[in-house]
């Protein structure tokens, strides 16, 4: 029989929605948070933290173990782990004698979960056999953004009808997702990336440069998006003055779907585009929109510098990925696992700089964004100097 390779196409979609619903949920709740269990924002800035750390560990034990695990038990268990942490967020923090600590357990959880997928999803569909595989990618990205945007939308309008306060519900709603998602990892088609014993170790790996110019940008990918991302709603709500409907639908919401954007139109048109270049140019966009975010006295250029945000980051994970796949076609899954690491340890400490800065100048978010733009700006040095390598090997 033929194998269904878009049913495992459809499976890492929902992968990658489910990870899209552990990113954003809880950064819809950063004030929520705050204000109900008297929680600081220092602290608060350690949720983002925490989940692109645990997320960080898990790319380092999949980057050693997973090929023998094998993909689908990997990726079934990403969805269980996905399901029972997104649950568990409306019941263990009032078990605990600190609703932080419960948090946290539950963001550790859940963050598991969408470290696994992180890994998985990007060499399962690698592995299958499409055509054009970098459109493929960056299209695949996309449903991240797609399912930020309905995460968004959804828990806004869930919040407006119901109450915030009745928040703990959403967060069971939301774990249906993975927990549906299982069936389709455990029936679709799964290859392997290479032949077994055939892709590159972690060593191999480490004495590459190109693999760690790689890492720089994964790095610079992640905290570029995440830093402007996991603190959109709060930036839009508390430093340009808006309400939190309006500042969740007009910051994180409008920053994914301009991501998506990006993602969908290299996903179409990316054949006719210099890849490299296109990323450059985005880097410099994403420059100049945190510098907007974070200088502007107009709270509407703000708004449109943090949502412009979006289109100019929506290529660096997916378009990284797709520059370093086909000049090291023995990078395996070992690869896969630390370019994830990087991007997740860009995560990890991005928002985290953007909040500690923040507290630090009074609560003042707008001083947390300038200290973002370091990272577009080390991305666009990042690019021209792989850019500069390439063109020396040519002449060479």
């Amino acid at each position: 029989m033929k194998k269904n390779y878009q049913k495992t196409l459809i499976a890492c979609y929902l992968g990658f929605i489910t990870q899209a619903i552990a990113a954003n949920f809880a950064p819809l709740l950063f004030l929520t948070f705050h204000k109900t269990y008297n929680i600081s924002l220092g602290k608060v800035a350690l949720i983002p933290t925490a989940f692109f750390l645990t997320q960080l560990l898990v790319d380092v034990f999949c980057a050693r173990f997973v090929d023998s695990i094998g993909y689908r038990r990997s990726v079934v268990l990403s969805e269980i782990a996905s399901a029972l942490g997104l649950a568990g967020l409306a019941v263990i923090p009032g078990l605990t004698g600190d609703p932080f600590i419960g948090i946290m357990i539950c963001v550790v959880v859940y963050a598991i979960g969408s470290g696994l997928i992180e890994v998985l999803v990007s060499p399962i569909v690698e592995a299958c056999p499409f055509e054009h595989k970098d459109t493929v990618m960056s299209m695949l990205h996309s449903f991240y953004c797609w399912g930020s945007v309905g995460v968004i939308l959804l828990s806004t309008l869930f919040f407006s009808v119901f109450g915030i306060e009745h928040w703990k519900w959403l967060a069971c709603i939301w774990a249906l997702v993975p927990l549906y998602n299982i069936y389709n990892f455990a029936t679709c088609p799964i290859e392997r990336l290479t032949e077994e014993g055939k892709g590159m170790t972690m060593g191999e790996l480490f004495k590459t440069s190109l693999f760690w110019l790689a890492i720089l940008l994964m790095v610079c990918a992640g905290a570029s998006e995440l830093s402007m991302a996991q603190w959109a709603s709060a930036y839009t709500e508390a430093a340009l003055g808006f309400t939190k409907t309006v500042g969740d639908l007009a910051g994180p919401c409008l920053f994914a779907v301009t991501m998506g954007i990006c993602r969908a139109f290299y996903g179409k048109y990316g054949s006719k585009i210099n890849l490299s270049r296109f990323m450059i140019g985005s880097g410099i966009l994403c420059l100049c929109c945190y510098l907007v975010a974070s200088l502007s006295a107009n709270p509407v250029v703000g708004l449109i510098g943090c949502i412009l945000c979006g289109f100019s980051v929506g290529i660096m994970w997916p378009g990284t990925i797709s520059l370093i796949s086909p000049r090291m076609p023995r990078g395996g899954t070992a690869m896969f696992a630390l370019l994830a690491m990087a991007g997740d340890l860009g995560g990890a400490f991005g928002p985290s700089l953007v909040g500690t800065v923040s507290q630090n100048a009074g609560d003042n978010l707008q001083a947390g964004m300038l200290s973002g733009s370091i990272f577009p700006l080390i991305m666009i040095v990042s690019l021209v100097l792989l850019t500069l390598r390439e063109s020396q090997s040519r002449k060479g």
